[in-house]
């Protein structure tokens, strides 16, 4: 049941690629934003624990600090994990593929979560566990598709600016922790009311579709690219 969101848009993502990726590449990658999970959880430890020992007051729950670094943590330790696997791979051959294996790294991510938040509720009853997990089917697991395919729009960018690679893949980084932040302080705002959930949601579909309509526009760039190339050559 855990890993029934993370699956379920993985699919309906990698449906939308016309040119599929090596399954074991995308396998490799998927579990490496599982491995990869526990590197977040400790710098957001020592995140909150260095806070405490300068701040014995300090409240991470109602922290906008706290929430940005958390959300920059998780987006730079899913980057690491296609880092760690794709970037030196010889499939990864195109700009486009920087979305879709973010993508994937995050729904790896977002799989672990929610497995670990699953076996919390679970004592709480089944209703409470089915209650959870289709409120994180298309909210936190979606935040993770969504903000790490803004990432890797930006690292698609880098493919074709690399002499400004490190601006361009922080620039994307950012710009993931801020869809991250923006959806976590809805949800926090809204203190639990279903309101903050529809509105959250509804951020993240408007966020997916602009992602789409950068998407559409890097194919584009890369096919006259490629035509451009056949020209020449």
């Amino acid at each position: 049941m855990g890993l029934s969101p993370s699956l379920f848009w993985l699919l309906f993502y990698l449906k939308k690629d016309l040119r599929p990726e090596p399954k074991y590449l995308v396998s490799k990658t998927f579990a490496m934003g599982i491995i990869v999970a526990p590197l977040a959880v400790i710098a957001q430890w020592s995140v909150r624990s260095t806070a405490l020992y300068f701040n014995s007051a300090y409240d991470a729950s109602s922290s906008v600090v706290f929430f940005t670094l958390a959300a920059l943590i998780e987006e730079v330790v899913k980057f690491l994990a296609v880092r760690f696997v794709v970037l030196r791979d010889s499939e990864f051959d195109e700009p486009l593929d920087a979305m879709v294996y973010m993508v994937v790294a995050g729904l790896g991510f977002a799989a672990i979560e929610n497995l670990l938040i699953l076996f919390q509720t679970i004592p709480s009853g089944i209703d409470s566990t089915i209650q959870i997990l289709l409120l994180r089917f298309a909210g936190a697991t979606l935040l993770h598709a969504v903000s790490s395919a803004a990432v890797g729009y930006f690292l698609a960018l880098a493919w074709f600016y690399s002499h400004h690679c490190a601006k361009i893949i922080t620039a994307g980084l950012g710009v993931g922790t801020v869809i991250h932040l923006v959806f976590n302080l809805i949800l926090l705002g809204s203190k639990g009311k279903p309101e903050g959930f529809i509105i959250s949601t509804i951020f993240l579909f408007i966020s997916a579709f602009m992602i789409s309509s950068l998407f559409r526009k890097l194919k584009k760039r890369e096919v006259a690219d490629l035509i451009r190339a056949g020209v020449h050559n």
